[in-house]
């Protein structure tokens, strides 16, 4: 699967301008804006240098990161994990974790463990639950919050190119 993680040339350079740096590692676009735009990213579980990388899907779409952003600031964190059945949201966490794992196929030294956004329980980080849930994954916290957000149009990109099955 990490075969997969080939970003193009065009890719590069979006995703470089989005995050203000080079990317640091291998990664897919996994979801779009309908002119191309990158929304979110699969990330290898490594960076070129070997360290682990516990962001695998990573939320690049600076309005949705925005609007996430609000959410956060204003206590949306705690009130969306309040409204999320809890064994469901382990379930999420786990099975983010064990889609890392089948994706880190070497590299000696630490891997990444957790689940969205790097914990096992609770939740952390609604950016990256957002990114979970857009990629295809069953994330309850994901569901929610794009709920509140004027998403737009979004298009996935195909399985091959590492979208995640529910």
């Amino acid at each position: 699967m990490t075969d997969d993680l080939v970003a193009s040339d065009e890719d590069i350079v979006a995703v470089t301008r989005l995050l203000g740096r080079v990317p640091q590692g291998r990664f897919a676009v996994v979801v779009r804006r309908p002119a191309g735009d990158p929304v979110v990213i699969l990330n290898a579980p490594r960076m070129d240098d070997g360290t682990p990388m516990p962001t695998m899907l990573w939320l690049v779409d600076p309005d949705l990161s925005r609007q996430v952003g609000g959410i956060e600031s204003s206590g949306g964190v705690r009130r969306i994990e309040a409204l999320v059945d809890p064994v469901e949201l382990e379930a999420t966490h786990a099975e983010y974790a064990r889609r890392r794992q089948a994706l880190d196929t070497g590299g000696d030294g630490p891997t990444a463990s957790g689940g969205v956004g790097g914990t096992r329980v609770g939740v952390k980080c609604l950016h990256a639950h957002l990114a979970n849930y857009l990629a295809g994954a069953r994330d309850p916290v994901g569901q929610l919050t794009a709920a509140e957000l004027e998403l737009g149009e979004l298009v996935p990109e195909p399985p091959s190119r590492g979208r995640l099955s529910a």
